[in-house]
């Protein structure tokens, strides 16, 4: 699967350009099925491959995570992590609350 389309990555925001945003557009989902791991981007560097977005591991946060990172993960059985193909963009609050 690939994690990151043209589209959505056409609808990510600049890193940094959300900082004044309270509530910004959450505009996708990666997920471990395996584990528990959540990954929501907000913001996106096409150079870096970096976003910035909000993070469930051990707990909830804010934080910068690698689109290269993650495609590299594996886990058991050859399992790779996935993007929710059923994700609608959502506020922060909303997934923050949930």
């Amino acid at each position: 699967m690939k994690l990151l389309t043209k589209e959505i990555e056409r609808k990510l925001p600049p890193l940094y350009s959300q900082e004044k945003n309270n509530d910004p557009l959450i505009q996708v989902k990666f997920f471990c099925p395996w584990g528990s791991w959540t990954w929501y981007g907000i913001e996106y560097d096409p150079v870096e491959h970096l976003f910035f977005g909000l993070v469930e591991g051990h707990e909830k946060e804010m934080g910068y995570f690698s689109l290269d990172e993650l495609t590299d993960i594996s886990g058991p059985g050859g399992l790779k992590i996935e993007r929710d193909l059923w994700f609608k963009p959502q506020p922060l609050s909303t997934v923050k609350n949930s």
